[in-house]
């Protein structure tokens, strides 16, 4: 196994819950191989406090967030990365900074917690949905043998992990 270090951003709109759990999910549950950042097209500028909740509730770190755009991401020194997960169908139709090192991308959409109305209760329950679908993805992400597959390979298997359960297509509709 290579000591490779993989960087992934995690986009959304509004970087202010589902792209800060997968960030959340990865840097813990990749320990050491991957290093996860986040961004949005149209920033909220704060993290969700649903969001922070829902990390602390599952075991993960809820400090050093932040609700940031992408274009942090492609100004000089940024970090290059090497893959790029749109999280909501939005971002996914957006245009795009141009990404040095043409990281590998695939829409791995979930449905938006932060819309979610009703009780406490159930607005936590979206979070807890949306937390639990992205940590599947990103479980199935790291069981791939990124050492020696290749480009289209990866880049259809990335597509699968997307359509798994809880997905949702670009027009919004969940399957």
């Amino acid at each position: 196994m290579s000591d490779r270090l993989y960087n992934v951003l995690f986009l959304c709109t509004g970087n202010s819950a589902r792209s800060i759990l997968a960030e959340a999910i990865l840097n813990k549950e990749g320990r050491g191989r991957f290093r996860a950042f986040s961004a949005g097209s149209q920033p909220k500028g704060e993290v969700n406090p649903h969001a922070l909740r829902e990390l602390a509730v599952l075991g993960y770190p809820t400090e050093g967030f932040s609700s940031k755009s992408w274009e942090v991401f492609a100004e000089p020194g940024a970090p290059e990365i090497d893959f790029i997960f749109t999280v909501c169908d939005s971002a996914a139709g957006e245009s795009c900074p141009v990404w040095i090192g043409h990281p590998v991308t695939a829409h791995w959409g979930v449905e938006d917690p932060a819309s979610a109305v009703g009780t406490e209760a159930e607005v936590q329950r979206a979070f807890a949905r949306a937390a639990r679908f992205l940590k599947n993805r990103i479980t199935a992400f790291l069981a791939l043998p990124l050492q020696s597959i290749d480009r289209m390979a990866l880049e259809a298997k990335l597509r699968q992990i997307g359509s798994m359960e809880g997905s949702t297509n670009l027009e919004g509709k969940a399957s």
